[in-house]
């Protein structure tokens, strides 16, 4: 199973319709919600956000998600509930 990029900072540009946490687009994230959608779409799309995010977003969304793999929560998500 490929877990979701969701990183819970749900927020969209509104200039380029992506996700400033994720850097999905609407499409993309209803994709991954569908049943059908093949491992190897998700994969793909891991590769291609990846490739929009630059800098400081980029290291921002590698780092909230290996600990979401690791853990089962994003950094985002562990910081509201430690408060």
């Amino acid at each position: 199973m490929i877990i979701s990029p969701c990183i819970s900072i749900c927020k969209t540009d509104p200039q380029t319709g992506y996700c400033y946490g994720c850097g999905r687009n609407n499409e993309e994230k209803k994709m991954w919600k569908l049943d059908d959608t093949s491992s190897q779409w998700k994969q793909d799309n891991l590769i291609s956000i990846q490739e929009r995010l630059k800098g400081w977003q980029l290291e921002s969304f590698k780092g909230s998600y290996k600990h979401k793999i690791e853990n089962g929560i994003s950094l985002f998500k562990k910081s509201l509930n430690n408060e």
